[in-house]
């Protein structure tokens, strides 16, 4: 069974992520072009360097082509970003990317798009699913690649240079010119280098790279920029000097940030940081769009300036629609991914690494000054998470007993409201809280819990997964 998750579709490759369903996940989106009569407005597909990444590309755009639409084909692997940004451009209303973004080195998958770039949301993924269910293999029509490049139904395109120039137009290049920072980055064998490298480049910065190149098995680790993943950039950046360390995952779309004392700076910091350097240094307007299992400092702050916070599910597609109402200023997720208004409506790590630069650039403070800044001013909070896996047997079990039962935890705590609008969150009297939620892109209950200091989160964190028997 073909299912879209939070993040698109995700399989093991070799048992569900094959030819075949590749070329059915294809035939159903070319059926809802073909329905909707959108097929004139073309289609941007891209790849990142997974195995059999580009292989994929091409049995989905062969497919596209032998259903009449035109296909935009980025020929050579890409941020994921880089789709969105162009599928933006051309003003399409599908696209998509072969990609797993972080998920381990066994997996591939399916990002779907659409008008504007951003992520497909649960209407359209599910008639994607619909469709799926209703086709045989024999319903696939197909024309084969190099002959759909001799009939123009593929075009090859490369709009890296777009992308990347869209970002150097957006930051205040000149004031990282005058900074002369170092910089060190950590693609995690993935697609982020080259767009990242000539932004920094252009903007004088002193670049070096770590896990570079071509490797399917990600150097044993998971593409996915963690303080456990990104041991070996915090080192050097603590011992070779340099201002900051950017970790980038698979597809590019989120970020791991070092400071210069090489210490993890978590993804919530990293919203709280560009949040706050917006509004108090750059003097921009604008509300913040935070998914549920993301800090609440972020409300702190936005409230000190006088502008809402808005909470969504998890799922980029989530924040991006949020930030389209009201016009927000910034959006992002504890997971590393963000974007901010007069970007992509996507996540993308190439332009959140080139925008914390130009915030160490114009500031003159150094990452960890900021964030004493940031804390100083609107008091310290701590985000526990732990990943619990179970078995397939145990799933519905779980699903019972958090949201049939709605069993919970005696916390120390006083509660102030529980939610069920994605997972269980509970919500404490003191500001602090504690969620945990079914992954959407891997057999996984995430738990996450915010609280005053490191011990009361870790303790909360705790109790909650004790009382799920994890």
């Amino acid at each position: 069974m073909i299912q879209f998750g939070t993040g698109g579709w995700r399989a093991f490759i070799g048992e569900e992520f094959t030819k075949d369903n590749v070329r059915l996940v294809a035939q159903a989106l070319a059926n809802i072009i073909n329905n909707e009569n959108v097929a004139n407005e073309g289609f941007v597909i891209g790849y990142d360097r997974r195995f059999l990444s580009d292989k994929a590309a091409k049995w989905f755009a062969e497919v596209l082509a032998g259903n009449g639409i035109t296909v935009s084909f980025i020929d050579k692997f890409v941020p994921t970003p880089v789709v969105m940004y162009k599928a933006k451009q051309l003003n399409c209303a599908y696209s998509a990317c072969i990609t797993a973004s972080h998920n381990p080195a066994d997996y591939n998958g399916v990002k779907v798009f659409i008008r504007g770039g951003r992520d497909a949301d649960e209407v359209i993924t599910k008639k994607i699913e619909q469709q799926i269910a209703q086709l045989t293999l024999s319903a696939v029509r197909a024309v084969e690649f190099d002959q759909a490049l001799q009939d123009k139904l593929i075009v090859v395109i490369n709009p890296m240079n777009e992308f990347v120039d869209s970002i150097i137009d957006f930051i205040d290049i000149e004031a990282i010119k005058k900074a002369n920072l170092r910089v060190l980055i950590d693609p995690m064998f993935g697609v982020a280098k080259n767009a990242l490298q000539t932004v920094l480049i252009n903007g004088r910065c002193d670049v070096d790279v770590i896990n570079d190149g071509k490797n399917p098995d990600f150097g044993g680790l998971m593409p996915s920029p963690s303080a456990t993943t990104l041991y070996r950039l915090q080192h050097l950046v603590k011992d070779e000097g340099y201002d900051i360390g950017i970790g980038t995952d698979g597809d590019a779309d989120r970020l791991g940030i070092i400071d210069e004392k090489g210490n993890f700076i978590h993804p919530n910091e990293v919203l709280m940081l560009l949040y706050y350097y917006l509004l108090e240094y750059k003097g921009w307007k604008g509300s913040v769009v935070r998914n549920i299992a993301t800090t609440h400092l972020l409300d702190k702050i936005a409230a000190d300036h006088n502008e809402k916070s808005f909470e969504v599910p998890v799922g980029f597609k989530h924040i991006s629609s949020q930030m389209e109402a009201d016009d927000s200023l910034l959006g992002g997720e504890s997971s590393g991914g963000l974007t901010i208004r007069g970007h992509i409506k996507g996540k993308d790590g190439v332009f959140a690494s080139s925008l914390l630069v130009e915030m160490i650039s114009v500031t003159g403070k150094k990452l960890s000054e900021m964030l004493d800044e940031i804390y100083q001013r609107y008091g310290y909070a701590y985000t526990a998470e732990g990943d619990c896996k179970f078995k397939a047997a145990e799933k519905q079990a779980l699903y019972n007993k958090i949201y049939v039962e709605k069993q919970l935890p005696h916390f120390e705590f006083e509660i102030e409201k529980v939610s069920y609008e994605d997972g269980a969150k509970v919500y404490f009297k003191n500001g602090g809280w504690v969620i945990a939620r079914f992954s959407g892109t891997e057999p996984l209950l995430r738990i996450f819990a915010e609280m005053e200091d490191k011990p009361t989160a870790e303790r909360v964190l705790l109790q909650m997964k004790t009382f799920l028997s994890l």
